[in-house]
């Protein structure tokens, strides 16, 4: 789609969800004369006024602005390190659940947290300790595990290898897990 096209198809996108301008602006924090503007080709598109309308539509840039398709499938991702884990993010579409490939070094258990969201784990290979309330399960391949976050828990690799697992998280876990930033040492 030609750069001029992209106004319009950031209108139809807003119609079709039955939006108001105010109210996305409202979500995106971009003022409704700038929306306005993009809409009806009077502003540039930028990558500062794209990312939030993706996020607010839940919808990847390419879709966003109607890029072609490029016919290649794979997911082309970078590794997230958090913690001492490895997250390898699997689904490309922003918002909702998001799927991580998790490469776990062995740890010792830490403090029990919560967090709001709710969190599935399906261990690939390895041994996984969670402890769950009052649960302490030892997980091995092939099992599975979940529940809500809110409940204190604690994930942990007894060893002595790497544990492997596949994660579905919410968007409030995806935050808490791969996207916050690592709290500074004092």
């Amino acid at each position: 789609m030609a750069m001029s096209q992209v106004g319009s198809h950031l209108r139809a996108l807003r119609q079709e969800r039955d939006i108001t301008l105010a109210q996305l602006a409202e979500t995106t924090g971009i003022s409704v004369s700038t929306l306005s503007r993009l809409e009806s080709g009077q502003r540039k598109p930028t990558l500062e006024l794209l990312l939030p309308l993706a996020q607010a539509y839940q919808v990847t840039l390419d879709e966003l602005v109607d890029a072609p398709d490029t016919g290649d499938p794979r997911v082309h991702s970078r590794p997230i390190t958090r913690h001492g884990a490895t997250f390898l993010p699997l689904t490309r579409r922003p918002g909702g659940v998001q799927a991580y490939k998790q490469i776990m070094p062995p740890r010792a258990p830490a403090e029990l947290q919560t967090h709001e969201g709710y969190e599935w784990m399906y261990v690939l290979s390895g041994r996984v300790r969670l402890q769950l309330g009052e649960h302490d399960l030892m997980l091995g391949p092939g099992e599975v595990a979940e529940f809500d976050t809110r409940v204190p828990h604690c994930v942990s690799n007894p060893g002595p290898e790497p544990a492997e697992l596949l994660n579905l998280f919410g968007p409030q876990g995806e935050r808490i897990h791969v996207r916050a930033r690592p709290k500074r040492a004092d």
